[in-house]
């Protein structure tokens, strides 16, 4: 999981829970996520790369491209 990259499909921030959708073992899978730097704010549509999985659905992401 850690170095795929996703789309944000509900705001990631602080005191949210976003979520984002990444490519999967042959389908696309939904992930809660939070900010991997904790005051960053990712609005829905960035593209995103996750920097730590916890089992089962938990991500923290970060933008993969800054804007």
């Amino acid at each position: 999981m850690v170095g795929l990259s996703g789309r944000v499909t509900g705001t990631v921030g602080p005191g949210l829970v976003g979520e984002v959708i990444v490519k999967i073992r042959g389908g696309a899978e939904h992930f809660l996520a939070y900010p991997a730097m904790g005051r960053e704010r990712i609005e829905t549509g960035t593209v995103v790369m996750i920097v730590e999985y916890l089992p089962p659905r938990t991500v923290y992401v970060t933008a993969a491209y800054d804007n």
